[in-house]
């Protein structure tokens, strides 16, 4: 624990006992109130398999991580990831009979999620849906890898300062957004499916437009970016096919988990929510970025929509070649070439 316990109780939701463990003092009550809404809406659906929830709410996740580093290897990303999720849900596959789900109020308060009751509602119910989402696609997943066999980075970056550091930036931004979108992407669009079909949908647009309206925020900065880089073009000390694809790459990583979300709706058949939100992406997201990045988004969200539970390992490899393809069709319009190899560990 990153602190003394400060609050410990135990409550009963129908056959469920639900423990509460907080190395925190202020918000805890309303997130537990949130969190026994949650839990009941689940058992309501009938596929509430939990005898036992603890919900940790701490400071930040390096209890966690020190946890899952003696028991398990860390997701991608390892601790630094980990430690900037607001919340996660940690069960056993072989033994769905409880969780442990653990808030990180630091991550919470820095997205400013803290205080807003329908995020909390969101993210809870998002975390809880996981192991209920799970199916052959989500086992087959977490058996991908997805590494980059060859690029042209070292050219187009050619006679820019420090090229061959920022070659290897490149192509370690772009082996981590083939891994979200192929390899972790089924998963997230299961469990946010499963959610929104129990109810949450209202909670669930609610944080999505909260997300569109921070990705339009960070256009500011985005825009800075540009602007450095056409200085450095102007200057000779890139070529402008350098600062061109060090942007895209920059727009796609950026801004393509979106289609994890509006596909999500499409597949439960709210389809009134992901064109909303989708709407909100086009005119305030993609109206200010190249063609391209919309045109990506809409076939990654297109193949998300897609996907089928009940997939073997090799037609889910075959899947994330499609969506490995689309990332690559998208990178080559403005001339970066990236070959990406799908396969089962």
């Amino acid at each position: 624990m990153s602190g003394l316990v400060k609050h410990f109780s135990l409550h009963r939701i129908d056959s469920t006992e639900l423990r509460i463990i907080a190395d925190v003092e202020a918000g805890v009550v309303p997130v537990i109130g949130i969190e026994e809404e949650v839990i009941r809406r689940y058992i309501e659906q009938g596929a509430w398999t939990h005898q036992y929830v603890t919900l940790f709410i701490l400071q930040n996740m390096r209890p966690l991580t020190r946890q899952l580093q003696s028991v398990a290897e860390l997701p991608p990303g390892g601790q630094e990831a980990l430690e900037q999720r607001p919340v996660v849900n940690v069960y056993d596959l072989a033994d769905l009979s409880g969780c442990q789900i653990f808030v990180n109020w630091e991550a919470m308060v820095r997205e400013g999620y803290w205080d807003e009751p329908s995020i909390v509602r969101a993210l809870l119910a998002h975390e809880h849906a996981h192991p209920f989402a799970e199916c052959a696609a989500t086992a087959a997943s977490r058996r991908l890898l997805i590494e980059i066999t060859d690029d042209n980075l070292s050219e187009v970056l050619e006679r820019t300062p420090g090229a061959d550091d920022r070659a290897g930036e490149l192509r370690r931004i772009l082996g981590s957004m083939a891994h979200r979108l192929c390899a972790d992407a089924p998963r997230e669009v299961l469990t946010n499916e499963f959610a929104i079909r129990a109810g949450f949908t209202d909670a669930m647009m609610y944080l999505d437009s909260r997300n569109v309206a921070n990705a339009a925020a960070a256009l500011a900065g985005r825009e800075q970016l540009r602007a450095g880089l056409r200085e450095e073009s102007d200057r000779g000390r890139m070529t402008r096919a350098a600062a061109a694809a060090i942007l895209m790459v920059g727009d796609l990583h950026g801004y393509l988990d979106q289609a994890i979300e509006t596909a999500s709706f499409h597949r439960a058949g709210e389809d009134t929510c992901a064109r909303e939100l989708e709407n909100r992406l086009r005119t305030q997201v993609f109206a200010h970025l190249r063609p391209a990045v919309a045109d990506t988004f809409a076939a990654l969200r297109d193949r998300y929509v897609e996907l089928e539970r009940d997939v073997s390992d090799a037609e889910l490899v075959t899947w994330a070649e499609g969506v490995a393809g689309v990332l690559t069709d998208g990178l080559a319009t403005e001339g970066v070439s990236v070959t990406y190899r799908v396969y089962e560990a």
